[in-house]
């Protein structure tokens, strides 16, 4: 078992059901959004991941967004990494800078091609990818040395190193391989991409179960219609389920308050998440839920409550 530097690796470590949210900084250089949910958070989930330039659009830097909430809040943070704007001089730079302020986790991807970005001309750079990411942060952990043998003066970075991995490929195999790949360089948990697909989930976790990697499902709670047809046109990969749709698509056109529209959706969320998250704890084959509920914290201790892990809430949540 790989050193454990993180409350979340310790808590993956145990017998608990673990929960992580995210956050999303986005262009600004106003992060009090992002300070607010983080908060909002607190009590709820063990760490939050802070995203990197998701989607390839240019957004507040990840390091400084993660060192921010995490000093501020003290919400540990998953501080993502991606590959795509970044050689290994300027990774390995950040990576001793996150030791540096604390950071005690990290999510190593490889991250979109700016084509999908809003600056398609930015040239990419891919010197990595997310396996070899791992494997060159496992050397600066565990033998104090970067990519290329060089001795890292004073005390190592101590991180935890997560990967992401994506249930709804298909074929899966390709999938499953990578994904072993990245476990023999050195990944120590795992986040998947959004599922909607019980069974199919279940599916891949059954087959990934002899590597004993911990496993975090990630699920995604959608505030209202606008936010389910964005998620479910553009994203590759993964849609949401037609039935789904077609509620939220009832509420939009129902006619209803504002606050009752806010009721409805966080009704037909929970009658679809509750009963998701139930069959996962109760199948016994990963650790946990990664909740990608951005800009929608005000599920989450109703979703909880709902699946008997917290009694009541514990802390006020303010809704952003």
């Amino acid at each position: 078992m790989m050193k454990a530097y993180s409350t979340l690796m310790k808590e993956l470590q145990t017998n608990k059901f673990v929960f992580t949210g995210e956050l999303e900084p986005v262009k600004t250089a106003d992060l009090s959004d992002v300070i607010q949910e983080a908060q909002a958070l607190k009590g709820y989930v063990t760490a939050c991941n802070v995203t990197d330039n998701p989607g390839s659009c240019a957004s507040i830097s990840s390091l400084v967004a993660s060192h921010v909430v995490q000093k501020t809040t003290g919400m540990e943070v998953v501080y993502q990494l991606r590959c795509t704007d970044r050689n290994r001089i300027a990774l390995t730079s950040d990576l001793l800078g996150a030791a540096a302020l604390g950071i005690r986790n990290v999510l190593a991807l490889t991250g979109d091609h700016t084509l999908l970005g809003d600056m398609p001309n930015a040239k990419p750079v891919f010197d990595l990818d997310s396996t070899v990411l791992v494997g060159m942060i496992r050397r600066m952990v565990d033998e104090g040395k970067d990519l290329n043998g060089n001795e890292i003066l004073g005390s190592r970075p101590r991180l935890n190193i997560g990967v992401a991995a994506n249930p709804n490929a298909n074929p899966i195999e390709p999938e499953i391989l990578k994904l072993v790949r990245k476990i023999e360089c050195g990944a120590q948990f795992i986040q998947t991409q959004v599922c909607y697909d019980i069974d199919k989930t279940i599916e891949f976790l059954r087959m990934f179960k002899v590597f004993k990697t911990p496993v975090l499902v990630g699920i995604f709670p959608m505030k209202n219609y606008g936010t389910a047809d964005f998620f479910n046109a553009h994203i590759a990969g993964v849609s949401v389920p037609k039935n789904l749709m077609e509620q939220f698509a009832e509420v939009k056109k129902g006619g209803y308050s504002k606050q009752e529209k806010r009721e409805k959706y966080d009704q037909i969320n929970l009658d679809f998440f509750v009963p998701f998250v139930k069959e996962l704890m109760k199948s016994n084959l990963c650790k946990g839920c990664h909740i990608m509920s951005v800009h929608y914290t005000e599920l989450i201790p109703k979703l909880l409550k709902e699946v008997q892990v917290l009694p009541e809430p514990a802390v006020s949540v303010v809704s952003t």
